[in-house]
C-alpha cells in the first residue's frame, strides 16, 4: 500500500491511515515497510513522533531488533544525520519547532517518511488556525515530507475533529454530505481474537443504586446506576460510583471482585497483572492503599512523577500484582501480562475507555506457546454506567468517524445519535451501594466462552 503511494501516477495522496488495535503489530510493520523501501532506495529517512516520551524506546527497541538506528532528538546536535530516522514526542517537536526544521534542511524531503504515532491525537480545527498545537506541529514539520503514515488503536476523537495523515471523504447520511475518516487499512481487534494474536475480554459491570439529596432539604431520590438516562443524574451517579467508602460500595466490591478474578487468573497464569485506572491522584493513592491492606505489591504511576516512565518498564519486568494509574496507561503502553483491567475514572468518551480496557488484549510469546486459540480472555471490570456498557458492547468493532460539522450547521447535527443530554437538576449524589454484576456477552467472545 505504502509502495503503491510512492508511483508516479498515483493520484491517492501521500496521507496513509492504519487502524489496528493493541498486538496487531503497528509498529514493526511500519518499520518493517520503512525497511523495505530504504533498501529499494524509495525512501531514506524516517521522522516517527509519539505522544509520550515513554514510547520512544518501543519504537527504538523494534528499531534495533530490526537493525535500524533510530536517535532520539530531543535539542540541537542531540541526533545524527547517520541514523535511519529520528524519534521525537508531539510536545517536544512544538517546544523546539524553529530548531528542528533547521537541522531537517539537511534532509531529502522527497525521500522522508514521516510517521505519526497515535495519530488521533493530531486535531485539526479548519476553524481555528491556533487551535491544537499538535497537529499544527506536525503539519508544519511534514510539510514536504514524500509520505506521511498515521497509526492509531482509536481512529476517533471525543471532539469529533479531522486529525493529520488521515484521508477525509465526503459521503451520503440521511441526505446529507457529511466528512469521514477512512483508515487505508483496517485490522479490527474481533479479526485479531480470532487469528489468536490477542485476547477476548470479558466484562463485569458493577450495579448499584446512588442516593441523591438536595442541600438544606431533605428531598431523597434513589437513581439505579445501569438504568439512569438523565445526563446530569448518570454523571453525579458515576462520579459517586467510583469513590472508596464503606465496604458495600460499588468501587470497594468492584475492586475486591477484581482482585479475586486476578488470584484466578494467576492459577493459570503466575504472572498475571491488574490495571486500575483512577480518576486523579489522590483517588489513585487511595486505591493503592486500599489493595496494598489486602496485601497486594502495588506499582503507582501518574504524570507528576519524573519516574514514571522508569516505573513503568520496571513493571512490565517485574512482579507486583497492581498498576494504578490515571493518564499514563491508556494507550501505547505495553505490559502483556496485564489480565484484569478495573475502569474507576469519571472520563467517558470511546477512545478513552476502549484505549483503557484494550492494555489487557496482549499476548506474549510464552503465553502464546501455552495456550489454545482463541486465547484465554482478560476481565474488565467496571461501574454500570450506560455508556461505558454502549461501548463495551461494540469495542471490537470499527465504527466510521464522523468529522464535525462546520460552524453553521444545524443544532441536530451538532448532537449525533448516543450523545446525552439531559436536564441539570438541583441535586448532589451522596450515597451508593452495590448491586448485582452484570455480565456482558460482546460479539467477538468465542462460542465456548459463551457457555
Amino acid at each position: 500500500m505504502l509502495r503503491r503511494r510512492l508511483e508516479p501516477c498515483t493520484n491517492s495522496g501521500r496521507d496513509v491511515l492504519i487502524h489496528a488495535g493493541p498486538g496487531a503489530g503497528k509498529t514493526l510493520g511500519a518499520l518493517l515497510a520503512f525497511q523495505m523501501m530504504q533498501s529499494e532506495r524509495r525512501l531514506q529517512r524516517a521522522l516517527i513522533f509519539c505522544h509520550r516520551t515513554s514510547i520512544l524506546s518501543q519504537w527504538q527497541g523494534a528499531a534495533a531488533q530490526l537493525g535500524l538506528r533510530l536517535d532520539l532528538w530531543n535539542g540541537p546536535g542531540s541526533a545524527s544525520d547517520d541514523a535511519d530516522g529520528w524519534l521525537l514526542s508531539y510536545q517536544g517537536a512544538g517546544r523546539q519547532q524553529e530548531t528542528l526544521q533547521i537541522e531537517l534542511g539537511n534532509w531529502n524531503q522527497e525521500m522522508l517518511l514521516a510517521i505519526a504515532d497515535e495519530a488521533h491525537h493530531l486535531g485539526v480545527d479548519p476553524d481555528e488556525p491556533d487551535g491544537p498545537v499538535w497537529g499544527r506541529t506536525f503539519l508544519d514539520l511534514s510539510g514536504h515530507a514524500r509520505l506521511r503514515l498515521g497509526l492509531t488503536g482509536t481512529p476517533f476523537r471525543a471532539d469529533n475533529l479531522a486529525f493529520c495523515a488521515a484521508r477525509r471523504v465526503r459521503v451520503e447520511e440521511a441526505g446529507l454530505l457529511v466528512e469521514q475518516i477512512h483508515p487505508d487499512l483496517c485490522v479490527e481487534p474481533r479479526d485479531l481474537i480470532e487469528a489468536g494474536d490477542v485476547r477476548p475480554l470479558e466484562f463485569r459491570f458493577q450495579d448499584g443504586w446512588v442516593e441523591h439529596s438536595q442541600v438544606g432539604t431533605q428531598d431523597r431520590e434513589v437513581s439505579p446506576l445501569s438504568a439512569e438516562q438523565r445526563e446530569s443524574w448518570r454523571a453525579r451517579n458515576l462520579r459517586r460510583a467510583v469513590r472508596l467508602s464503606d465496604s458495600s460500595s460499588i468501587a470497594q466490591l468492584l475492586l475486591l471482585r477484581a482482585r479475586k478474578k486476578l488470584q484466578n487468573v494467576r492459577e493459570r497464569h503466575p504472572r498475571a497483572a491488574g490495571l486500575v485506572i483512577a480518576r486523579d491522584i489522590e483517588h489513585a493513592r487511595s486505591i493503592t492503599l486500599l489493595l496494598q491492606e489486602e496485601g497486594d505489591r502495588v506499582d503507582l504511576v501518574h504524570s507528576q512523577d519524573p519516574a514514571a516512565p522508569e516505573r513503568l518498564n520496571r513493571f512490565q519486568s517485574g512482579d507486583a500484582d497492581w498498576l494504578v494509574s490515571i493518564d499514563m496507561c491508556a494507550e501505547g503502553f505495553d505490559a502483556s501480562r496485564l489480565r484484569v483491567v478495573a475502569y474507576l475514572t469519571t472520563v467517558v468518551t470511546r477512545s478513552r475507555f476502549v484505549q483503557g480496557i484494550t492494555r489487557a488484549v496482549r499476548m506474549c510469546g510464552e503465553r502464546a506457546s501455552l495456550e489454545a486459540v482463541p486465547r484465554e480472555p482478560s476481565y474488565v471490570f467496571a461501574p454500570a454506567d450506560p455508556l461505558l456498557m454502549q461501548y463495551a458492547r461494540s469495542w471490537s468493532l470499527s465504527e466510521p468517524y464522523r468529522i464535525a460539522a462546520p460552524a453553521n450547521a444545524e443544532e441536530d447535527d451538532l448532537h449525533p445519535r448516543g450523545e446525552w443530554r439531559g436536564p441539570s437538576l438541583p441535586m448532589e449524589a451522596v450515597e451508593d451501594s452495590a448491586g448485582a454484576v452484570i455480565r456482558m456477552r460482546t460479539p467477538q467472545l468465542p462460542t465456548f466462552l459463551q457457555r
